[in-house]
């Protein structure tokens, strides 16, 4: 799995930019679908062992997306999301989510970075007989990558993440870690609705590199 200088860099600045799990989506070019460009976060409440994204957040990241002519294998393939602790490896929550919201499409990735700077990586496909295999993280210094733009990361974080760790209303600390599955209910139809129908999708590319 690869990372632009400048995707890596919003991604470790997003990771440390509070003491919580945050989430989002990694976004690729249309022909290079390996290749992570930029990373997305939408609006969520997080506490150190959870992330919840809130109604509607992911549909309407869909539609800012695809109205802007992108796909969604190219922006809603790779469930990113952060480890505020040592280790990366993906929760129980983190499977099942995995399971029930990508289980339908083509494939998907689930992507996680620890504090540590471990990272986890594995992508699904479910066309043909179907597999998963685990990906090594690098950072490709060959591909065009802007500078950083930390103003606009802040500001990213700060519309998209909700630290609720103290609002005990919206954190059940009767549930075992990790217990939050950040998908809404409400959001399934619309991602199916995305993931489904190709009936006018152009056509993609896999770049792949030794």
């Amino acid at each position: 799995m690869r990372f632009t200088p400048t995707a890596w860099g919003k991604l470790l600045f997003l990771r440390d930019r509070g003491e919580t799990e945050i989430g989002g989506f990694g976004l690729s070019g249309p022909n290079d679908l390996s290749l992570i460009e930029d990373i997305r976060l939408v609006e969520q409440d997080c506490t150190a062992v959870t992330v919840s994204f809130r109604d509607h957040a992911v549909a309407d990241f869909f539609d800012e997306q695809v109205d802007a002519g992108r796909t969604p294998e190219s922006f809603g393939r790779c469930w990113l999301h952060t480890h505020p602790g040592d280790c990366p490896l993906p929760s129980a929550t983190d499977e099942e989510t995995f399971d029930r919201v990508f289980g339908r499409a083509d494939w998907a990735v689930m992507f996680i970075i620890a504090r540590s700077g471990d990272t986890y990586a594995r992508l699904r496909f479910n066309t043909g007989p179907g597999g998963e295999i685990e990906l090594a993280t690098t950072i490709d210094y060959r591909a065009d990558f802007p500078a950083s733009d930390r103003t606009a990361w802040e500001q990213e974080f700060t519309k998209a993440v909700h630290d609720t760790t103290i609002v005990s209303s919206t954190v059940d600390v009767s549930a075992p870690l990790g217990y939050r599955d950040p998908f809404d209910e409400e959001w399934y139809d619309e991602w199916f609705q995305y993931a489904d129908d190709d009936s006018d999708r152009p056509s993609v590319k896999v770049v792949e590199h030794e």
